[in-house]
């Protein structure tokens, strides 16, 4: 059953009963279409008029179409199962689960711009059409593909495709603006993004009038015309950057801090949209304090629309602050906020799971819903979630209450639950899983592969049998140690010697395997790797990064080591881990 609650200008007549472009309050609605309101909802995405609704079966469907006068709900035309939906102020973008990209709007196809095209069948590169994220500005839409290579498609007019706008307006074919890309940040209604590489740097480009893009306050232009690395971030590790138009906010998470997480801004003050009471623009990142975000109050979620921002806490608070004029905080009045404010609500019916609670910010209008499906993971963890979806790889079934059936991947279900001599985890798991409906299962799962609490109260039922407080990079490090023969799958082959490791590791340390492996154009199961230019000493220290993504302590690292895996790793494509394996050779080196 859905839960959605919607806050601000009504511009969607079909689904409220107050009129067009009324003022609303916090107010739960169902669709009008009583078939797609038994479907769960996966995902929201609202910009400045329209609104795209994905449901779990991979449909979707969206609201005031540009020149749409009626406002009537439309079903997105798409034969693909639909994985994820971005709506910007002039195009709207959908990602499938075959990694295409289908798009439309003023600056993707501007002879019919309600006609959705498949712009990553438009990148030059045959081998890099296999697209694993989308993002968007207002006038761009940007495309994430499997190699981890960056791709930008639309209007360049604020440089925000990574050129000089003079040199390259608009483009209706994708250009790769950086290779090494690992996540997008975006915005809605923004003229500028950033990009985080697989060594953790974070770079930017696009409209800075106000300081938007964090760079210090020694950079005058108001188009950054390239990508350009952002100095001066706030210690930890980024979760999230998003952009509005004249600001950004970004979530960072530090283990050896309290709170762990903490929101930063920088940009316009104009607008309310920095949440410090300030008068001038802040060119660099800096901290949003408040005594609403106390130690044990977790930032689950936040959103950035056009000026004004909502988080959502492991404590079911709802915070906001910024513009306020068409109640888009949610509050009982329309003044603006400068400073966070606690938001009061209705009870939320599925209190007791928070986590899968999620906000979606427009332009005048928010909206805040329940969705089992969206989480935050590491890149570690995403890829494990990815693996649960693939069913080839999978080995071994659990029947649902009512006689579904699940399927998983017994090795790393293995060193994941808490196995004993005397004891079967699995046959434990099994025992609740047979109690539980899909979608509990589901969940369930997800909290075994991922290492993260999705929904606390199914977890307190499992987390006796799960290895909860062990890292991921410390269950590969058993896998290497305690592997069984008959669980490794893939030959790599050495100077006339055979190793044998588990396809699943290798998926998840390196894009060249994953690329290998989890093609859906061409089957590459039983191909064998040749390591041959590898000296011992180096394929010694690959296979023990590939499960513990760690060097032992007794290598010694030499400059010819470091040559010799530096080629290996651009080949390999082994840069998606933090630290990866050059950063942790050139430290050792060093040290």
């Amino acid at each position: 059953m859905n839960e959605i609650i919607f806050f601000g200008l009504n511009l969607f007549p079909k689904l409220f009963k107050n009129k067009p472009n009324e003022i609303t309050k916090p107010i739960q609605f169902k669709f009008e279409n009583e078939n797609e309101n038994e479907k769960q909802i996966k995902q929201i995405s609202t910009s400045y008029s329209g609104a795209i609704f994905l449901f779990e079966n991979g449909k979707a469907i969206e609201y005031l179409s540009e020149n749409d006068s009626k406002q009537n709900p439309e079903k997105i035309q798409i034969e693909e199962n639909i994985q994820k939906v971005t709506v910007s102020y002039q195009n709207k973008a959908i990602l499938t689960k075959e990694g295409n990209v289908f798009a439309k709007g003023r600056n993707i196809n501007p002879n019919n711009r309600k006609e959705f095209i498949n712009i990553s069948s438009l990148i030059e590169d045959k081998n890099d059409r296999i697209i694993e994220d989308i993002g968007c500005s207002a006038q761009s839409i940007y495309l994430l593909t499997s190699n981890q290579n960056f791709y930008g498609i639309g209007s360049n007019e604020n440089c925000q495709l990574g050129f000089d706008s003079e040199t390259l307006p608009k483009t209706e074919k994708p250009i790769l603006m950086m290779k090494n890309v690992s996540k997008i940040f975006s915005g809605i209604i923004s003229y500028h993004i950033f990009l985080l590489n697989s060594n953790q740097e974070l770079f930017g480009c696009g409209w800075n009038n106000h300081g938007q893009l964090g760079l210090g306050k020694s950079t005058k232009e108001i188009r950054i015309n390239k990508l350009t690395k952002i100095q001066n971030i706030p210690k930890g590790k980024i979760i999230d950057i998003q952009c509005g138009l004249f600001h950004s906010i970004m979530l960072i998470e530090n283990e050896n801090e309290n709170p762990k997480r903490k929101l930063y801004s920088c940009g316009g003050s104009g607008y309310n949209g920095l949440g410090k009471n300030e008068d001038e623009d802040t060119y660099e990142f800096t901290e949003i304090k408040s005594s609403l975000f106390e130690n044990d109050n977790i930032i689950l979620d936040f959103s950035v629309g056009r000026d004004h921002t909502l988080i959502l806490t492991s404590n079911s608070k709802l915070i906001g602050f910024g513009l306020n004029q068409y109640y888009q905080l949610g509050t009982r009045d329309t003044n603006n906020q400068s400073i966070p404010i606690q938001i009061e609500l209705p009870k939320l019916r599925f209190n007791e799971e928070i986590y899968n609670y999620h906000i979606s910010c427009g332009y005048r209008k928010s909206f805040l819903y329940y969705s089992p499906f969206l989480s935050s993971f590491s890149n570690l963890e995403e890829d494990l979630i990815k693996l649960f979806e693939r069913k080839e790889f999978c080995d071994i079934s659990f029947k649902t209450k009512n006689g579904e059936i699940i399927e998983a991947h017994k090795l790393i279900l293995k060193y994941r639950l808490n196995q004993d001599e005397n004891e079967n985890e699995i046959e434990k798991l099994q025992e609740i899983i047979s109690k539980k409906s899909i979608k509990e299962s589901n969940q369930i799962f997800e909290m075994i592969y991922s290492n993260r609490i999705i929904n606390p109260k199914l977890y307190s039922e499992i987390k006796e049998i799960i290895n909860s407080n062990e890292k991921i990079e410390e269950t590969m490090k058993r896998i290497y140690l305690n592997e069984n023969e008959n669980e490794k799958d893939f030959i790599i082959e050495r100077k006339e010697k055979q190793y044998k490791f588990p396809k699943l590791i290798l998926i998840m340390r390196s894009e060249l395997y994953r690329g290998m492996f989890l093609s859906v154009t061409e089957d590459k199961s039983n191909k064998v790797t040749d390591y041959s230019e590898l000296s011992n000493k180096s394929f010694q220290i690959f296979e023990y990064w590939i499960y513990s993504n760690q060097i032992k302590d007794e290598i010694q690292i030499t400059q010819e080591i470091i040559q010799e895996l530096e080629r290996g790793i651009d080949y390999f494509q082994l840069n998606q881990t933090n630290p990866n394996l050059f950063d942790l050779l050139i430290n050792k080196f060093k040290n």
